[in-house]
């Protein structure tokens, strides 16, 4: 089972200032692990995470892609240093450090020329979390929860960006609760050209998860 294949959440390494994996990311890996299975017959080529953290998400799909055979470009943002850090530490203890390249930045700013039209798996749990919009501002652990407005101030920066980003066949996993309207977005994303859905609802006390799964729109014409 490729469950088996994914990151040790022992073995991710905790920062006072990093976000540590929760349900959020649990349930993130839990549609990649299914994913995953499609990967046998169209394997990712270049992998992005946007907003690594502890790097227990991006650990688990640079695992998943050894256990399948599967050699890929992988890339993990964060504005925070400290999570850069944790990530680090995170992969080189499941010992595969040498298979993602980290980046300090700003969601994907610096990256997204090269990136272009090129990412076959794109992934972002991003803070959520309805607050005041200044909180969006403050640094250190709260660049990982605090949202602003619905949760959506972070989400609504990085959604105009997926459609210039996804390769023909490439698909963003993205993480959402019912406060940020996973229906809004993913009429966003239609609105682009992309098409979305829901594949993975979940209850965590009193979050009500859903992972968003968006792909470009198939012609069969």
């Amino acid at each position: 089972m490729l469950q088996a294949h994914i990151a040790d959440v022992r073995q991710t390494h905790g920062d006072r200032d990093v976000y540590d994996p929760s349900d959020d990311s649990f349930a993130l890996v839990d549609a990649l692990v299914k994913a995953a299975e499609e990967w046998r017959s169209k394997p990712p080529r270049i992998c992005v995470e946007v907003g690594s953290g502890s790097g227990y998400i991006t650990c688990s799909v640079a695992l998943l892609l050894q256990h399948l055979g599967i050699t890929a470009h992988c890339i993990s943002t964060d504005i925070n240093p400290a999570a850069l850090h944790s990530t680090e530490c995170t992969l080189q203890a499941h010992n595969v450090a040498d298979k993602v390249d980290l980046v300090h930045t700003d969601l994907l700013e610096g990256l997204r020329p090269r990136l272009r039209k090129a990412v076959d798996l794109l992934v972002f749990n991003p803070p959520y979390v309805p607050t005041p919009d200044e909180e969006v501002l403050r640094t250190g652990i709260a660049q990982a929860w605090a949202g602003g407005n619905r949760g959506r101030v972070v989400i609504d920066r990085f959604l105009p960006m997926v459609e210039d980003l996804l390769s023909p066949d490439g698909q963003l996993f993205l993480v959402t609760v019912a406060e940020n309207d996973p229906e809004e977005i993913i009429g966003i994303m239609q609105q682009s050209g992309l098409s979305g859905e829901v594949v993975l609802r979940r209850r965590a006390d009193e979050e009500h998860l859903s992972i968003i799964r968006c792909s470009r729109k198939v012609d069969r014409q």
